[in-house]
């Protein structure tokens, strides 16, 4: 204390969900202090300086590690409703993930009491530190039994101790929470760009269809300028044969004001205006679809960034496209970027790019014209090289490289994804292309499965 006397105090971690709380306790049993501090118009429960600290109030549930199975089960009975709920409500420490897996193992077996007994034995034996990881890596959930509910939609991992699951679990949350913050500008600007250019697309795509009776503007001119004998000066309309069209009488609209060699003029010189405005809106409409499906790939990319570090290397491919101001000045020897690599049976390299601008540096600097080259096919996605220098490679190794990619892609969560692959020779990327975007020919395309929990480097 202030005094220097050695003084015992207690520090009291509640978990209650939405309510934990970490509580300081002095000897004398009253409040120091604690991490939230109760409201007294709300809250029935008194957490303040100077109060007598009180345990939270018991939810009668039962204990079970105490409590045999029967009276367990006869308890679940009592609440009714659902299996998962009566569970939920009338055992201390089951959450809702374990009521569910109870009640699962419990359909799948046709078993109820042997189901729960298995999750009872867990608990009493000290259970197993497991952690739930989606295909992403990023964790799920954590459990101290085994789950069976999910297939394989999760990876699972164990740990040799509680406290080493949940700094694993809570680590990773609190990196995921980083890399989302640091990536929520970008992600607002990207959006608004795309928003902005499929607007444009489809204002253009509506003027280019305009434009698809364009030829009918030449032909109108050229019956009048053939017919100019037979049209007089104020009609409203022509009559004449179409030799364009099996010598059908066709009607062409006049403008009275202006007379039959300036009414003819006037649909070659609209004939023209709408060729030029075509051409003009193919170009741009094409422009933007590329637009559109950079916005995709750069969306993806972040989707799949695991640390603030691969979020500042979107923030800097943007800024080189011209989409974002550069926060800093560029130095002149950057270092060049940190790739995923792997290492397939045979030997052979792989290496992934995280996002677009590493894929450039992968695909046109890094590997060799005899390497291979892989792409999900028709989506966002890494590019994915297996440095085989020409070599012979295994169905395998394909096979490896191509989950890869199909795992680095927005096809992540699908099956039976089609993958591309083909002689990084036959990978050319145009001039003015966005970033990783590339055009690739003499293709062979198999069909895979990402490995949920991703492959091993």
């Amino acid at each position: 204390n202030e005094l220097g006397d050695i003084i015992e105090v207690k520090l009291i971690a509640e978990f209650l969900g939405n309510k934990t709380n970490i509580i300081l306790v002095g000897a004398d049993g009253r409040i120091i202090d604690s991490l939230r501090r109760s409201d007294p118009e709300r809250d029935e429960r008194t957490v303040l300086p100077g109060a007598v600290y009180k345990y939270p109030d018991s939810q009668h549930k039962l204990n079970p590690v105490t409590e045999d199975i029967n009276t367990i089960l006869s308890a679940a009975e009592n609440y009714g409703g659902s299996p998962e709920k009566a569970l939920l409500s009338a055992i201390q420490g089951f959450s809702p993930l374990i009521c569910r897996e109870t009640v699962y193992k419990a359909d799948k077996y046709g078993d109820f009491r042997s189901a729960l007994n298995s999750v009872l034995n867990d608990i009493k034996s000290g259970g197993t530190p497991l952690l739930l990881l989606k295909k992403d890596g990023t964790p799920f959930d954590f459990t101290y039994t085994d789950i069976s509910q999910y297939g394989n939609e999760f990876e699972k991992r164990t740990y040799t101790g509680f406290s080493e699951l949940l700094d694993a679990f809570y680590s990773a949350r609190e990196g995921a929470e980083r890399v989302r913050h640091a990536a929520a500008d970008i992600i607002r600007l990207v959006n608004n760009l795309k928003s902005r250019t499929e607007k444009k697309l489809a204002l253009r795509l509506c003027d280019l269809k305009k434009c698809e009776n364009r030829e009918n503007l030449r032909i109108y001119g050229e019956l009048l300028k053939a017919n100019l004998y037979r049209l007089e000066s104020g009609a409203r309309f022509a009559e004449v044969e179409n030799y364009y069209d099996d010598m059908k009488t066709v009607r062409i609209p006049l403008d009275p004001a202006l007379s039959p060699q300036k009414n003819a003029a006037k649909y070659f010189k609209d004939y023209k205006k709408t060729y030029t405005a075509e051409q003009m809106l193919t170009r741009l409409t094409e422009k933007d679809r590329d637009e559109l499906i950079y916005f995709d790939s750069v969306l993806d990319s972040i989707a799949r960034s695991k640390t603030a570090a691969d979020i500042a290397e979107i923030r800097e491919e943007l800024a080189l496209a011209g989409y974002i101001k550069r926060q800093e000045k560029r130095k002149k020897n950057a270092p060049a970027p940190k790739l995923q690599e792997y290492v397939s049976a045979e030997g052979y390299k792989i290496i992934v790019g995280k996002n677009n601008s590493q894929n450039d540096y992968l695909t046109t600097s890094l590997a060799a014209k005899s390497d291979l080259w892989f792409h999900v096919k028709n989506l966002p996605g890494s590019h994915v090289i297996v440095f085989s220098h020409g070599g012979e490679v295994s169905d395998e190794t394909i096979l490896k490289a191509a989950r890869l990619a199909a795992l680095n892609s927005k096809a992540a969560a699908s099956s039976n994804t089609a993958v591309d692959y083909t002689p990084v020779k036959y990978v050319k990327k145009p001039n003015g292309a966005k970033p990783g975007m590339v055009i690739y020919t003499a293709n062979k395309t198999v069909y895979v499965t990402p490995d949920k929990g991703g492959p091993t480097e």
